[in-house]
């Protein structure tokens, strides 16, 4: 089938990961993809068989959201038209344009699906997921005229639907991971790649340094616990607290700043020198960076937030609670992870063996594949009705 994919190609974040991803597995399933993405039109690539990109002007764009030009309704409009896809998926990019797309597919006749990124805690535990809550609540209006909205998680689910998206169009297609890309170390590689950091144990955090990623107090107490004094934390990701961290947290207390890491074989390289992986969020969805992680065969600290708690359950790894003070379970945890290499050991391969069981790709791509199927055999509804007769 012939899939358009309205998506990101930068700056990077998950949603450009998400988007790569499954764009490259459907083309490998022998489908036709036509990405859509916010770019200046005079980069607009070549294009490929079976593959071409179409650019839609914009204003602003970021790591959180995109503002489009006023003419980018008609632009997308047009070259739909042109293209004749069989289905539109729109990744969303948090954009006013979200909001218009139900309307402008269902013009056209086009089936339209929507993945949707946004962090969450149910709990409602804190002011990160406060904040985040008000997004749950502007979109939710939206979301119910999109013929389908996947999301990763059970919890993200029922969170709609309180809000009124109907149940029965919402898919929940957890992230899924590339497990013969993303896969341990030989034996022989790991004391390669683990020489250049010199410590006993090195872990590992992967992601924004921004506020509801609860950054500081994971440096907080790793200072605290003297991790520095044989261990590295390893530090990947920019965002706004990333010059005022580096400044108080240095190298002499064994933390090293790698900054954005651009080329995937590094970052894996990087992951594969690791014994363990730290999530502190205050808010996640369902962090691709933690499955890379567990891919890899690396231990887990994470909070429970968002669906990342459900992915660890039942021993997949130790679960922080955003109830309570992450830097107080760190000061705790990191010792043990420290002094006990059989405890980073068991709790890799559980790790590991978790996304086997439940997030690999060719899972994902399947069930994807399989809710295009299913709307396709369908007759669509107009806007607004929800029940088939």
């Amino acid at each position: 089938m012939h899939i358009a994919w309205l998506g990101k190609k930068s700056p990077f974040c998950g949603n450009v990961t998400y988007g790569r991803e499954v764009t490259n597995a459907l083309l490998d399933r022998g489908h036709q993809v036509s990405f859509f993405h916010f770019d200046q039109e005079e980069n607009a690539p070549e294009v490929v068989p079976n593959f071409q990109e179409v650019t839609i002007p914009y204003l602003f764009k970021s790591q959180i959201y995109t503002i489009p030009k006023f003419r980018s309704s008609k632009v997308l409009m047009r070259a739909l038209s042109k293209n004749r896809p069989d289905l539109v998926h729109a990744s969303l990019t948090l954009s006013p344009l979200d909001f218009r797309l139900p309307e402008l597919c269902d013009e056209m006749g086009l089936p339209l699906v929507a993945t949707f990124h946004p962090a969450f805690d149910q709990q409602m535990r804190n002011w990160a997921a406060g904040t985040q809550y008000l997004m749950y609540q502007l979109y939710a209006p939206a979301l119910a005229n999109y013929d389908r909205t996947i999301v990763f998680s059970y919890l993200q689910k029922d969170l709609l639907v309180k809000l009124g998206v109907p149940a029965e169009r919402v898919a929940v297609i957890p992230n899924g991971v590339d497990v013969d890309k993303y896969s341990p170390a030989v034996p022989a590689q790991r004391p390669i790649l683990r020489k250049r950091w010199q410590a006993k144990r090195v872990f590992v955090y992967m992601g924004r340094m921004a506020p509801e990623k609860n950054v500081e107090p994971m440096l907080k107490a790793w200072k605290a616990a003297g991790m520095g004094k044989d261990c590295r934390l390893l530090m990947m990701g920019s965002g706004p607290l990333l010059t005022s961290l580096k400044a108080q947290y240095g190298e002499e207390l064994g933390v090293q700043w790698l900054g954005f890491v651009a080329e995937e074989a590094k970052r894996l390289e990087i992951l594969r020198s690791a014994d363990a992986f730290i999530l502190p969020s205050l808010v996640e969805g369902l962090s691709l960076s933690l499955l890379e992680a567990m891919a890899c065969g690396l231990a887990i600290i994470a909070t429970d937030a968002g669906a990342d708690g459900e992915v660890l359950e039942d021993g997949a790894g130790i679960i922080m609670r955003t109830t309570q003070p992450v830097s107080t379970q760190l000061q705790t945890l990191l010792p043990l992870f420290r002094d006990h290499e059989e405890l980073t050991t068991i709790l890799g391969q559980k790790a590991r063996s978790r996304v086997l069981e439940r997030y690999t790709l060719s899972n994902n791509i399947t069930h994807v594949e399989a809710l295009y199927d299913s709307i396709l055999s369908q007759p669509r509804l107009p806007i607004g009705v929800t029940t088939r007769l």
